[in-house]
């Protein structure tokens, strides 16, 4: 490239006409050719290109930012998006989820951007769900000891997702950065891979601001709309939401598989929706599914309050998992509460894994 450093000091900061294109030629040297009164003349540049009318109020963009490689670019969270419920509520999802996966562990997660971007809970999260060691410091100080975990632990990530199709919208420096949108987005990809019993609020969208390096230290600023979740509907829901007239002939099946065993204790069930909200009945019939007596010390028969009926249906979720199935998507209370999509799902799952058994 271009070496003499006369070129640059002759030149008047970047206004336009013939020295726009004069300094057009010199490219990427300026970049790394910068001198004091540059990067000042820089700063000014990026302030101005970003106070353009199109950037919202209040997005703060540190002055690192604008001395950014030519073509690099920043994505960064819109302010209002921050404080829009249904990203928060998936906010709070996520760090439950993440809480009571690690619980072991004794982690505590608090907030995504601090605890998330060293790699070490991304890690531990990672062997949890997927069942291997990654091989890994154990714990890392510096930044390129930091960076090197997260390299490992997203290239396994990355593996593992890659071929079922998903888009890959993090890299080690957005989630060593605090990028919340990258860590967001990776937390959900592997939340609905290893099909996670949370459930995520559907369509969750934020407005991120692009920043753009142009030649010449001129930023290029946008705002753009990111989906970080769209719907979670499964085959469960469309035949709910759009095929009423199949949905009873599932529930006939379904009443006719739960009464061939609870009719062994003489007990009949007519009403799906209303008679399993206490749990009683779910955890009978879990009993006699895998062949034995559950004592009754361990569940409430006639449970009065709303918290003995949702322990009775999370004991039946723990016999279930015992039994091998996967953890109900559905939450207890979901049930207690007579949600009849939940309740479907908790007696399907067992529909279709024990419907040979005698």
């Amino acid at each position: 490239g271009l070496s003499s450093p006369g070129l640059c000091e002759s030149c008047p900061s970047p206004s336009g006409g013939a020295d726009e294109s004069f300094l057009g030629k010199l490219g990427g040297t300026l970049a790394r050719k910068k001198k004091s009164k540059e990067v000042s003349d820089l700063h000014e540049e990026g302030k101005n290109a970003i106070n353009a009318p199109m950037l919202p109020t209040g997005t703060d963009i540190h002055p690192e930012d604008t001395l950014m490689e030519e073509n690099a670019e920043r994505i960064m969270l819109d302010p209002t998006s921050r404080e829009n419920l249904k990203f928060k509520d998936l906010l709070k999802v996520l760090i439950d989820w993440i809480n009571s996966e690690l619980e072991e562990e004794r982690i505590i997660v608090k907030d995504l951007e601090e605890d998330c971007y060293d790699g070490q809970v991304l890690q531990k999260l990672f062997e949890k769900l997927s069942g291997r060691k990654l091989n890994v410091a154990e714990v890392t100080q510096s930044e390129i000891g930091q960076k090197q975990k997260l390299q490992t632990v997203l290239e396994a990530v990355n593996e593992l997702l890659r071929p079922h199709g998903w888009t890959i919208e993090w890299s080690v420096d957005s989630i060593h950065s605090k990028n919340l949108v990258a860590i967001v987005y990776l937390l959900v990809a592997l939340a609905m891979h290893f099909q996670a019993p949370i459930r995520l609020p559907e369509h969750v969208s934020v407005q991120v601001v692009v920043v753009k390096q142009k030649r010449e230290g001129i930023l290029q600023t946008a705002l753009v709309t990111k989906e970080l979740t769209s719907t979670t509907e499964d085959a469960f829901d469309t035949l709910l939401d759009h095929a009423p007239d199949k949905l009873n002939v599932v529930k006939t099946s379904l009443i006719t598989f739960v009464n061939k065993h609870l009719n062994k204790l003489n007990l009949e069930v007519t009403e799906l929706e209303t008679q399993f909200a206490d749990g009683v009945y779910l955890v009978l019939l879990m009993g006699l599914l895998e062949d034995y007596f559950v004592p009754l010390y361990n569940f409430f028969l006639t449970p009065e309050s709303f918290e003995q009926k949702v322990h009775n249906v999370a004991f039946a979720f723990e016999l279930m998992q015992d039994g091998g199935l996967k953890k109900p998507k559905a939450r207890p209370e979901d049930v207690v509460n007579l949600n009849l999509k939940s309740t479907l799902r908790v007696l399907y799952n067992l529909f279709t894994n024990y419907k040979n058994s005698e």
